[in-house]
């Protein structure tokens, strides 16, 4: 047993224990006789007193009438023997009286009352039977406590060595009090922690996976070089690509490290228009999008001065809408609408491409995370969860739809005011 239950167990007992004693002896002191013993030493004094008297001046049938029809009022016991020796009268005791009468040695006889029966046991069986009961229930009561502290330390053990899977709120036997509530909160937070863990192998297994790529195709012009000499040109110029590749894609990591580790630090922000902001980066995505043919909404009416970070604004609204430019479809239209609220500034971006399946809206903002249907068209899948990282660090929120006319649509809601 945890020494928390010996200890829970051991105030409950004592309290309950001290109560009992108090009450036992309250009740010996206010219903008790005081000087019980010497009044009852007295009255057996009495008693023999008395017979004796009555023995040595009316006689011994006198004497043996007396015991007799005084049995009510006489202690129980009284008896009178006789004896030829007159020696035996010169030994006194406690108990017994002497009385010599015509060379005869009467002895008066009243043995001194057991100090233990079961008759003057049985005051005493009420407040046993509560102290026993007592006692069952501070066991109870301790152990009832004490019991889901013991899984909630189990679940913690099983955290601290890393098994996210462990659970405690089946273990709670039905009870409907805070500490369930605890259990019940360990168990989102384990589950959380697990969905962490998950994200974060996930993550390490898709760094890897995309950084093996560019690295496998370094290694191939290098190869093509060792071979072929003449070649140097145009295997620098696909080292060149291969090498901005990697730095974007660790740029991209790092970004999304910084966002997810600096949760908890402050931004630093400055006032910005995020309006101007979104009318830079529409003028840019118009100018790349006509090489597909496809035309985009160049500018949006309003201002919306907000207290944010403009470096990750600007990245969080470069890449939902180069995300839409990248995977519309050709001779396609982007639309990209503004709407001021009550000190909010809402955003969204429409595009024509294939859109995802609506089981994968809330994926397509993991890391490396693509619609299945998706076009590869270049790129990580980081830019979405940068995004949703960004805004919800402004105390916005980011999420994705379905338009009835097919695509997809990506809106954002950034507050003035984190």
């Amino acid at each position: 047993m945890p020494r928390l239950f010996w200890k829970f167990f051991a105030i409950i007992w004592l309290t309950l224990t001290t109560t009992v004693g108090v009450i036992i002896l309250l009740v010996n002191f206010l219903q008790g006789v005081p000087f019980a013993r010497e009044l009852e030493q007295e009255r057996r004094s009495i008693a023999l007193n008395l017979t004796a008297n009555v023995l040595s001046r009316d006689g011994e049938e006198a004497a043996a009438h007396f015991v007799r029809s005084s049995q009510e009022m006489l202690p129980h016991g009284l008896t009178i023997s006789k004896t030829e020796k007159p020696d035996a009268c010169s030994d006194p005791k406690a108990e017994t009286r002497s009385v010599l009468k015509e060379g005869i040695c009467y002895r008066i006889f009243l043995p001194a009352p057991p100090t233990f029966t079961f008759e003057n046991f049985g005051p005493f069986m009420p407040w046993l039977t509560i102290l026993i009961s007592s006692t069952i229930s501070a066991w109870a009561l301790a152990r009832y406590l004490i019991r889901p502290v013991v899984h909630l330390r189990d679940g913690l053990s099983a955290l601290a060595h890393g098994r996210f899977d462990f659970r405690i709120g089946d273990k709670m036997a039905g009870r409907k009090d805070e500490v369930t509530a605890l259990a019940y909160d360990f168990d989102s937070s384990a589950a959380r922690l697990q969905e962490l863990q998950d994200a974060q192998q996930r993550l390490f297994h898709d760094v890897s996976h995309e950084l093996r790529s560019p690295l496998s195709r370094l290694q191939a012009a290098v190869g093509v070089l060792r071979q072929s000499p003449a070649k140097l040109g145009a295997m620098l110029e696909r080292m060149d690509r291969e090498v901005e590749r990697l730095d974007m894609l660790v740029g991209e990591v790092l970004t999304l490290a910084r966002l997810t580790a600096g949760s908890g630090l402050p931004l630093k922000t400055q006032t910005v228009d995020v309006v101007e902001l979104l009318n830079e980066i529409l003028g840019d995505a118009a100018f790349e999008a006509q090489a597909r043919e496809v035309s985009i909404t160049t500018s949006v009416e309003g201002v919306f001065r907000a207290e944010v970070e403009g470096e990750l604004i600007y990245r969080a609204l470069e890449n939902v809408v180069r995300n839409a430019v990248k995977y519309t479809a050709d001779h396609s239209f982007i639309s990209v609408s503004c709407e001021t609220a009550d000190d909010r500034l809402k955003i969204c971006v429409t595009d024509r491409g294939p859109g995802v399946k609506r089981d994968e809206l809330e994926r397509i903002f993991q890391p490396f995370s693509r619609g299945k249907e998706a076009v590869p068209r270049g790129g990580y899948g980081l830019g979405l969860a940068i995004t949703r990282q960004a805004i919800e660090r402004h105390g916005g929120r980011v999420h994705a739809s379905l338009p009835e006319a097919g695509g997809l649509a990506i809106t954002l809601e950034l507050p003035r005011k984190r």
